[in-house]
């Protein structure tokens, strides 16, 4: 009988908060079973290794960019707003995945970079298609991760009052190129 979804979600989430909050070492199968609260026969019944836990965090992470990408096309305001906007807003489940991502180190760092790295160009080439300049997707990216870091530093009622600031600036500045 197939264990619920649910399960292996909770186990790549228990993981991807370790790795995020701790560090890739303190997430050990034994830990990770733990905070998601199954037994370590359960995780292994998802996740055969710990190497099979990476590949759902990187999986699990681009589909959050994929999600995110497809909200940026549909958002009313535009793709350079919505960028920016959730870029203050910073979204719970995905900065889990995205910080633990960009903690992995060792041999499989360079995966866990090129997935990161798969994601910005993601973002950027949206941009880059609203804008049709390269240099204002450039800026317009670099801005967003201001924003986003700022909210992952615990400021993230800041962030938004820096977004709602420089708000009218970008929607001029970017309708000004169209």
């Amino acid at each position: 009988m197939a264990r619920p979804p649910a399960a292996r979600d909770k186990v790549l989430q228990a993981f991807a908060e370790l790795v995020a909050a701790e560090g890739e070492q303190v997430a050990t199968l034994d830990a990770v079973a733990e905070r998601a609260g199954v037994s370590k026969g359960g995780l292994l019944y998802h996740f055969g290794s710990r190497e099979a836990l990476l590949d759902g965090l990187l999986e699990k992470l681009l589909a959050y960019g994929e999600e995110d990408l497809q909200q940026m096309a549909a958002d009313p305001d535009g793709p350079v707003t919505y960028y920016l906007r959730t870029s203050a807003r910073s979204p719970g489940g995905f900065n889990d995945f995205y910080l633990a991502a960009s903690r992995i180190s060792g041999p499989n760092a360079e995966r866990a970079r090129g997935a990161l790295m798969q994601l910005e160009r993601g973002w950027y080439d949206a941009l880059l298609e609203a804008t049709g300049d390269p240099a204002v997707a450039t800026t317009l990216l670099l801005l967003g991760d201001g924003l986003y870091l700022k909210a992952l530093r615990g400021q993230q009622d800041l962030a938004v009052e820096n977004w709602k600031q420089i708000e009218p600036l970008i929607t001029q500045w970017v309708g000004e190129r169209d």
